[in-house]
């Protein structure tokens, strides 16, 4: 217990840690919607650009639940997502919170070598998880990539975890609007139930092509069977590819969670006459919870 700090192991570090500076003036709203915008086609585009040197695979995902809320897309330089910041912040958190490692937040000085252990610690994440996702055949057998490859791969999804490591402290610097976190997820949520809502492709489910938007299939089985009945309950209720339900459903759950978070925001205590504070911030908020109906356009 000699005066040894844990954080100071970070301390060599930092300097070859890349960081988006602080804005030496305030950054007007009109500059924080164009950021923001940047960062969310970064995103993008970096969800649509597939790894280099990836074979074919029809096996399943195995995280093929989790990618939604994790920002993730298979076989891209998103594969990670938000996993490795996520994890960082969440175990670094619980060791400042326990006591754990010292840490005085009232510094700036111990500010900023928590933020560089969490970068830190969020790279030495997404190399694990590369190594193991390259290891394991998740992008075909090592033995038929080759050596070369698979530290291509891993290099790639090390450096897209540094970008999304960066586009999020862009914006909670204050360059941005939010959290780059809760932005990643909300988009991904956004685009996969627009998909699922309003898909035109046609997926062969044993009966013949369906479309696989709910309501393109609902206008598409309304306009083509003769019985509206029988192809309303089709579009609401079928179980193999996303029904109109799912997005009611959906739609319902976002609804009223809103209300109650805007209820809770604006309602009075009823002890102390004072206003509740807002205990459901974005970042609080950024893994989603709805019903399992909801899942299916998820």
């Amino acid at each position: 217990m000699s005066g040894f700090r844990f954080l100071n192991l970070v301390r060599p570090f930092l300097p070859i840690l890349p960081e988006v500076s602080s804005p030496d003036r305030k950054i007007p709203f009109n500059q924080k919607v164009l950021w923001t915008a940047v960062t969310l086609l970064i995103f993008l585009v970096c969800s649509q650009v597939p790894l280099y040197g990836i074979m074919s695979s029809d096996s399943a995902d195995p995280l093929y639940w989790m990618r939604v809320i994790l920002a993730s897309n298979r076989g891209t330089l998103m594969e990670l997502g938000i996993t490795p910041i996520v994890t960082s912040g969440m175990i670094m958190q619980l060791l400042a919170g326990a006591n754990l490692i010292d840490v005085d937040f009232s510094l700036k000085e111990d500010r900023a070598l928590f933020s560089g252990a969490q970068k830190l610690f969020a790279l030495i994440i997404s190399l694990g998880q590369a190594t193991v996702y390259v290891l394991t055949g998740l992008y075909g057998q090592p033995s038929d990539l080759g050596a070369g490859i698979c530290l291509l791969l891993i290099i790639q999804l090390i450096s897209a975890s540094l970008i999304v490591i960066l586009l999020d402290e862009l914006l909670q610097k204050g360059y941005g609007l939010g959290s780059g976190i809760s932005l990643f997820i909300a988009t991904n949520i956004c685009e996969s139930i627009v998909w699922k809502a309003f898909s035109p492709t046609t997926i062969n489910t044993g009966r013949g092509p369906e479309f696989e938007g709910a309501v393109v299939s609902l206008f598409h089985l309304l306009f083509t069977w003769n019985d509206k009945g029988r192809a309303l309950r089709e579009a609401f209720w079928r179980d193999r590819l996303p029904n109109v339900m799912n997005l009611i459903a959906t739609v319902v759950v976002f609804a009223v969670v809103i209300y109650l978070k805007v209820s809770v925001s604006r309602s009075p205590s009823s002890r102390t006459g004072s206003v509740v504070n807002v205990v459901l911030t974005p970042s609080s908020c950024s893994t989603p919870r709805t019903c399992p109906s909801c899942y299916n356009l998820l």
